[in-house]
């Protein structure tokens, strides 16, 4: 028998109606369904660029669920009061929701589970964030997989549940309990004029997530092996940002995948692998939290990075003006864009951290701010993948040598040319709109010259491999 009482669906990172485990049981438990957004301390912790794409995510998401005659409540404050609250302005005898896996989510999350059974209320978490719960791949000794090959082995066969459609119809609940306005949050706020730039460039929304992936699986998966490092091609499937607010569900490309590799579309390999690569950064997440602010290995805590951020080399960087083409087109592609190419992002943390030797926390903190497709485990382990602090099987000495790596993946430098303006008499947009996009404070002008390098190539690998040579690692 159904349970006729209203039931709350906390949305988090989460916003689609297709696939989503908590949507589909409140659906099928019968009664009302009163879909929550909390702005709590996980949302007022995001960073400029992913808290202003959180903003026109859930607009979307907004006008998709009007159109199935629902709404999504808007209220703020701790989930540990504001839920219990809800649940008393409301009736509801259960609380679902789909399941994160950072430490401060996970906390709260347990809390919020606990004082609702308490009180005698449903609470359940469903999976949908992962294609693998964290905790359910282990090696043969029952431990968690430190490296990437073995974990990819050991998932690749595994079966994923095909995606579940949208519910047909979302029941209202006679009232709808009171609503904050998104507009009165501001959360994009803090991008001040970099929006307008920023806004040319992101579509939001789960139609707008399926409609990438249908174009990509058509035209750009069979040569994704082959193209996916070219900076000066579009050969990425560009998923990251709608994965990361849960704008379509893993299961949902996975599935796409498959359908591609069994078509013989060969790129499509590489593709599952790569969204194996996520669950890898949400499996160490998982296994060793520590990892979002300290080294993975315990090893390098005593590495002699540098630390401050007000260093002038620091500053340069952030401003894409080190002097190296490639590593400042960059950045400015996510000024311009939030987004940066995933061979783009490998440059730029090594020239930060081994030719600049500077932490890679400054890196990460950087890119907490500036990237629409933030995610906390995949920014994480990929800063300390580069830097060589972290989950990666290569040898730690590994420098990625940006003046080789444009000429391989870049090699008539149409990827610099659409990001850097100066030294052209007439740049691209793309270029100029750098100068719009970044702070005023900065004082950066169209007319001044391109930069001469902080650290030559050779120079920063030199330091690098010297320092190195003075640890025993």
């Amino acid at each position: 028998m159904s349970d006729q009482t209203p039931t709350i669906v906390w949305v988090r990172r989460d916003l689609r109606l297709s696939d989503h485990a908590a949507l589909t049981a409140a659906v099928a438990r019968g009664g009302p369904v009163i879909p929550v957004f909390l702005r709590d301390h996980t949302v007022d912790a995001l960073g400029a660029a992913p808290k202003w794409r959180l903003e026109r995510g859930l607009a979307t998401f907004i006008e998709a669920l009007e159109e199935k005659g629902a709404r999504l409540i808007l209220r703020a404050g701790p989930a540990q009061e504001v839920i219990p609250e809800l649940v008393r302005q409301t009736g509801a005898g259960a609380v679902y929701w789909q399941r994160a896996y950072d430490p401060a989510s996970v906390e709260r999350d347990t809390e919020v589970k606990s004082r609702l059974k308490q009180a005698g209320i449903e609470a359940e978490s469903f999976a949908g964030h992962l294609l693998f719960e964290p905790w359910s791949v282990e090696t043969k000794q029952g431990a968690y997989y430190k490296v990437y090959s073995p974990f990819w082995r050991a998932v690749k066969d595994r079966e994923v549940p095909e995606p579940v459609a949208a519910p047909s119809d979302i029941r209202a609940p006679g009232q709808w309990p009171e609503s904050a306005a998104l507009e009165d949050w501001a959360l994009g706020a803090a991008m001040n004029r970099g929006a307008e730039v920023l806004a040319r460039h992101v579509s939001a929304g789960e139609a707008a997530a399926q409609a990438r992936l249908g174009t990509f699986m058509r035209d750009g998966v069979a040569d994704y092996g082959e193209m996916r490092d070219r900076l000066d091609v579009a050969g990425t499937s560009r998923m990251s940002e709608y994965l990361s607010l849960g704008e379509i569900s893993p299961a949902r490309c996975w599935h796409a995948g498959l359908r591609a590799q069994a078509e013989g579309k060969k790129g499509a390999g590489k593709f599952l692998a790569e969204l194996a690569w996520r669950e890898f950064a949400y499996h160490l997440m998982w296994h060793t939290p520590h990892i979002l602010e300290d080294n993975w290995r315990e090893e390098w805590r005593a590495f002699p990075w540098k630390e401050d951020r007000r260093l002038r080399e620091v500053r340069l960087w952030e401003q894409a003006r080190t002097g190296m083409e490639v590593v400042d087109a960059a950045l400015r592609e996510m000024y311009v864009t939030g987004y940066m190419h995933n061979r783009a992002r490998m440059i730029v943390a090594s020239y930060l951290t081994k030719h600049l030797m500077v932490h890679w926390r400054i890196g990460q903190a950087w890119f907490d701010d500036c990237l629409v497709d933030w995610d906390p485990a995949a920014n994480a382990m990929g800063w300390q993948w580069v830097a060589g602090c972290g989950p990666d099987a290569a040898p730690y000495f590994r420098v990625f040598n940006p003046e080789t790596q444009a000429e391989k993946f870049d090699p008539k430098g149409a990827y610099r040319r659409k990001w850097i303006a100066e030294g052209q008499a007439r740049p691209p947009q793309t270029a100029l709109d750098y100068f719009d996009a970044v702070p005023r404070s900065w004082g950066l002008v169209r007319s001044e010259p391109y930069p001469e390098p902080v650290v030559s190539a050779k120079e920063g690998r030199e330091a690098a491999l010297a320092a190195y040579e003075d640890r025993d690692f």
